[in-house]
């Protein structure tokens, strides 16, 4: 799970609740990923030509209503966070995420890909597309406490059960087991001190995902290779809805 679209929502969120000034959160952005630009427009649909500076955009976003940013952290089967048409749900399916910018009179969705123009620069590009003006279903920040909490128990279990898991077992379980410092945080100013746990611990445990897909369990018969991709399937899952949560849960004026 790559997390493009987070930084953006969490210091786009802290602008504009007024926690930070829009250079503060422009930078934090950036420093994640390098220059964000915004991609080509549909005439009419949005005041911006192609590849404008985020700083820029947010300031025009700002002047037609901008009131949130939403996360959206779906994958196939399972679109959490979108609200549709279809042409942007396709989009930030095939990406694994993407963001919601609330308007006045509509929302934006906006998919970042990555940006690179030769051997050093890198940075992420954002293709914006109409979304439907309509709240998506998310879990709140308890909601998404208790569901990790219970997956975590049962990843646990399952993995226990499989005789065979030495290819990740200590990362996978030294993650699973240590629950305490969450490390750096994970969101802006103006975040919920649970918010900012919720949403370190989620990170730490989609890195457990990442680092335990890759193999197929080598030993392993095929009744344990299903029970572990079961079990990393509802914690990639859980971690996704914690996220969206996480990064909702914070007092916008």
């Amino acid at each position: 799970m790559h997390l493009t679209s987070a930084p953006l929502v969490a210091w786009g969120n802290a602008w504009l609740a007024g926690h930070v000034g829009l250079d503060d959160a422009v930078d934090a952005v950036e420093r994640r990923g390098g220059p964000n630009l915004i991609g080509t427009v549909p005439p009419g649909d949005l005041p911006f030509e192609s590849g404008v500076p985020l700083r820029t955009a947010l300031v025009r976003l700002r002047g037609l209503g901008l009131s949130v940013f939403r996360l959206a952290l779906p994958t196939w089967g399972d679109p959490i966070g979108l609200v549709g048409p279809a042409e942007l749900n396709q989009a930030a399916i095939e990406a694994e995420e993407g963001v919601l910018a609330q308007l006045t009179d509509r929302q934006v969705g906006l998919v970042p890909s990555a940006d690179r123009r030769g051997s050093s620069y890198v940075g992420v590009s954002w293709s914006p597309y109409p979304a439907n003006d309509a709240f998506p279903r998310v879990p709140d920040l308890a909601e998404a406490e208790r569901g990790l909490k219970l997956t975590l128990m049962t990843v646990a279990e399952r993995l226990q059960g499989v005789d065979d898991v030495a290819s990740f077992s200590p990362t996978v379980h030294r993650a699973l087991g240590d629950l305490g410092d969450a490390g750096c945080p994970a969101l802006a100013h103006g975040y919920p001190p649970r918010a900012h746990r919720l949403a370190a611990q989620a990170e730490r445990l989609a890195k457990v995902v990442r680092l335990a897909e890759p193999g197929t369990g080598r030993g392993m018969n095929a009744h344990q290779i299903e029970l572990r991709a079961q079990a990393l399937r509802e914690l990639d899952s859980a971690v996704r809805r914690a996220l969206i949560a996480a990064h909702a849960a914070i007092e916008l004026r």
